[in-house]
């Protein structure tokens, strides 16, 4: 069985999904499922060096639409190889000139008089079907381009399919809600999953110090993620600076620094993240590192007293099941899905994604004894392992990929 996977790009900085791909496609192999990546990426760029897998990249893609001249005609030339196309992410190119692709293949069985191998298809929304896209005042116009966008085009791509993967069951859940006609043939959740991170190597703490060496021999509750406002950064930093605020002087010393990883530190977002931390004379205690990678990403991961992330929309959340696998308490908001796995095995604190339910999640976590904090450590780990583990979702994919 050979598995095509569809994504509009593979680069790091595109977020959760290059990784999950990363993830879960070695782990496939080892199960006899051989997979291939089609991108839309510049060919050259040098993170594509690491893959263990093939990865067709075209070229990088053009407007906000992602649009790329080389996706049609290479779809139609390569479908045939493939039982199993994933087409992942939603409302971009990519999605529409698959669905152009197959009509072509079509066309061209005809005219060749004899039959061609037709793969099934799948379509991995990654939470690109959530409500809070439909709903959030910010993305008025946009939620109506996308009313638009499904009439003429996604609905054809999602109700055809033959069948919608979702990472979590409330993923699954909240597909159903934003839009009609929604009729997928079939709803899978599939589960999700991370690698095991590599042990703890001191090489890795000496990477991260690099970046960040203002930490150095300071506890710190750390964010891993993009700079950006549905990841509710500005909520984290009032909460902080409110809570750092109410701090004694002669307690200070022990408060924990609060260290901001990730990219988009240049958008205007992420100078408004930067000026309000400047406001709130907040530059001795937050601390911008840009994006994390390798050791340095791990070593912040294992340093760190506890993971934070008061997102207002999070389909699975890698970099909260990364933290979990490296025995780290997450704080997060009721809007990161995975959250009813994580209160069932108490590996972290939950709370709203509005201001004082992060100054609630802060202030939670402050409170707790070391004891109580030792407990979540080794509870992270159990949930991690319980549910979350890259080799139980990899068998319960191929098993989705068996059934006809």
């Amino acid at each position: 069985m050979r598995v095509l996977q569809i994504v509009p790009s593979m680069h790091p900085n595109a977020g959760g999904i290059s990784q999950g791909i990363r993830n879960i496609i070695p782990e496939l192999e080892k199960l006899g499922v051989p997979n291939e990546v089609v991108c839309m990426d510049d060919p050259t760029e040098v993170f594509f060096n690491s893959d263990s897998f093939t990865i067709t990249a075209l070229g990088t893609a053009k407007g906000p639409w992602q649009y790329n001249t080389k996706l049609l005609p290479w779809l139609v030339g390569n479908m045939g190889r493939f039982d199993v196309i994933i087409v992942n992410a939603l409302w971009l190119y990519h999605g529409y000139a698959f669905i152009k692709a197959l009509k072509k293949y079509k066309a061209l069985q005809v005219s060749l008089g004899k039959p061609l191998q037709f793969p099934r298809f799948f379509i991995m929304p990654h939470g690109m079907l959530d409500p809070y896209f439909q709903n959030a005042p910010e993305r008025r116009l946009k939620a109506l381009r996308n009313r638009a966008y499904w009439r003429l085009i996604e609905s054809k791509l999602v109700n055809s399919a033959d069948g919608l993967l979702f990472t979590c069951k409330t993923e699954m859940l909240l597909a159903r809600e934003p839009f009609r006609p929604y009729y997928p043939k079939r709803e899978i959740n599939i589960g999700y999953g991370v690698q095991q991170p590599p042990p703890f190597d001191y090489k890795m703490h000496s990477a991260f110090l690099e970046k960040c060496p203002q930490v150095r021999d300071k506890s710190f509750i750390l964010f891993l993620s993009r700079v950006h406002e549905k990841k509710g950064v500005d909520l984290l930093i009032k909460a902080y600076g409110a809570l750092l605020e109410k701090t004694s002087a002669a307690t200070m010393g022990s408060f924990p620094k609060l260290v901001i990883a990730g990219p988009g530190l240049e958008t205007e977002y992420g100078n408004e993240i930067k000026q309000l931390v400047t406001s709130l004379s907040l530059h001795a205690s937050v601390y911008f590192t840009g994006m994390l990678a390798g050791d340095a990403k791990w070593g912040a991961f294992y340093a760190t007293e506890a993971f934070v992330l008061p997102s207002h929309q999070e389909n699975f959340g890698i970099a909260v099941v990364e933290a979990l696998a490296c025995g780290k308490p997450v704080l997060i908001s009721n809007q990161v899905n995975i959250w009813p796995e994580i209160m069932e095995a108490n590996a972290g604190l939950v709370e709203d994604d509005t201001l004082e339910g992060t100054v609630k999640l802060l202030e939670a976590w402050l409170k707790l004894s070391v004891k109580d904090k030792d407990e979540l450590n080794s509870n992270a780990v159990m949930c991690y392992e319980g549910y979350f583990k890259i080799e139980s979702a990899a068998k319960k994919f191929v098993q989705m990929l068996a059934l006809k």
